[in-house]
């Protein structure tokens, strides 16, 4: 269940009838291009994995190219919508020795997620997902919401509902657990080292 109110708080009289949670946070795009250069300091510029038709995304790009910018670093977009243009924007990238990759929470993304897997390998790319099965299905490392977190929350929302309250009397809530998921076979595969003190922090290693 998510949604978000229409309007200002203002319009949200008591015969609003919209609730739920959110499954992003704004801020994580600062935190993938912090993680990126933690576990990958070599990168010198960043792709970011998009679709130009979805305008969060570009919202998202804006914020990873000011971050990046404190880094030092150059920012690319591989701008996607099938599974084509996404073998068309690795092909077109040259020399990838200092690239780091950023999906974004994106649904040609998430419904293409087994072909970027498999070009980042081909190309040993670093890179960091926006969602734990990304990494269970052999991304290098997530960093998201938590997922199982924001279900529970829902499924308490359902109760509350199917009891008779109203939805509009729930309030619209924003994410507060994340899970931070690290693939040791893929980083292997990658010839890469994951610093302990990030393996500490992870909620999640796959080995």
């Amino acid at each position: 269940m998510s949604g978000f109110p229409s309007g200002s708080p203002h319009h949200l009289s008591e015969e609003a009838n919209i609730t739920g949670f959110s499954n992003f946070e704004a801020s994580l795009v600062e935190k993938w291009v912090d993680l990126l250069k933690e576990f990958a300091p070599h990168v010198g510029t960043v792709g970011v994995i998009l679709n130009p038709q979805n305008a969060a995304s570009t919202m998202f790009l804006r914020r990873v190219q000011a971050k990046g910018s404190t880094f030092g670093v150059q920012v690319t977009s591989f701008e996607v919508q099938s599974a084509l243009d996404i073998e068309h924007s690795f092909e077109a990238q040259g020399n990838m020795a200092r690239l780091g990759l950023i999906v974004l929470p994106e649904p040609v993304a998430g419904s293409n997620r087994t072909l970027i897997i498999e070009l980042a390998a081909k190309h040993k790319l670093p890179a960091i997902y926006p969602f734990d099965f990304y990494a269970r299905d052999g991304g290098l490392l997530s960093y998201g919401v938590d997922q199982r977190n924001l279900y529970a929350k829902a499924a308490s929302y359902v109760d509350r509902i199917l009891k008779g309250e109203k939805p509009g009397n729930l309030p619209v809530q924003f994410p507060t657990k994340f899970s931070l998921v690290i693939n040791l076979n893929t980083a292997k595969a990658l010839s890469l080292s994951i610093p302990p003190t990030l393996l500490a922090r992870a909620d999640e290693v796959i080995e």
